[in-house]
């Protein structure tokens, strides 16, 4: 799906506003970190790359990896153009320590609904113990989902549409959800596209979800190793309230 998308990704995403709305709430948490400067940040999942480069614009040591190697070829040309370092490699959860090497980070972010792209409790597993090994001791975990328990209760289907325009050309994303019977998610994305003048142009992508929900993710955080895990309901803070918050947001730490 994600290898398809990666040419409009930066069009789906508003990362000026995105980044204006998240970039404080992540920055205050990696500020409650102790050890040498510049941090050091890996931005799992990374896709086109805009949190790492802007930290890196911001002073931190920041790397991102991706399983989709089309979104890390749009996350290299991302920083060529913002005029930053940043080391970008096509890696998916399970093999980001054996990438990067252990304990190669303070921090490292798994944002935008990530973790439920796996689809089984072991995957989960792994990925979570992956994260552990990449981290230092005392390091942190900071994760971004959706709030799949509101969603599964109330059988959320569709999430608000996305537009974007360039010159004579306009974009619309439409997103959708469908609930399978084996208790997962088919994500669908519905790429709508014209030229001025012309007809619409009209693809879809899909990829299926597991619907995380927040007592099994803290049943694999403790599994993993995780020890102290504070739950938030959005990108600002919220608490978390499992049948109205938006996301599902947690930092978790590494023992040290």
């Amino acid at each position: 799906m994600y290898d398809t998308f990666s040419d409009d990704y930066d069009r789906f995403v508003q990362w000026e506003g995105r980044l204006a709305y998240e970039m404080p709430f992540i920055e205050q948490q990696l500020q409650t970190l102790r050890g040498g400067l510049p941090l050091r940040v890996l931005d799992s999942a990374c896709g086109t790359g805009m949190h790492a480069i802007t930290l890196a614009q911001r002073g931190y040591a920041a790397a991102g990896a991706d399983l989709s190697a089309g979104m890390i070829e749009k996350a290299r040309r991302n920083a060529q153009s913002a005029g930053v370092e940043v080391r970008f490699e096509a890696a998916g959860f399970g093999a980001l320590a054996a990438t990067f090497g252990r304990g190669a980070f303070d921090a490292l972010l798994c944002l935008g609904n990530s973790l439920p792209h796996l689809l089984t409790e072991e995957a989960l597993g792994e990925a979570l113990a992956d994260f552990a090994a990449c981290l230092r001791s005392g390091g942190l975990l900071l994760v971004q989902s959706r709030n799949f328990d509101a969603v599964m209760t109330a059988r959320e289907r569709w999430m608000e549409p996305q537009s974007h325009r360039e010159g004579a050309e306009e974009w619309v994303f439409l997103r959708q959800y469908d609930f399978d019977p084996d208790g997962l998610l088919t994500f669908n994305i519905l790429t709508l596209r014209r030229k001025k003048g012309q007809n619409w142009q009209q693809g879809v992508t899909t990829t299926r979800l597991r619907p995380l929900r927040q007592a099994q993710v803290a049943a694999a955080l403790a599994a993993a190793g995780f020890s102290r895990v504070d739950w938030y309901g959005d990108m600002t803070g919220a608490p978390f309230e499992a049948q109205s918050s938006g996301n599902l947001v947690f930092c978790a730490w590494k023992p040290g």
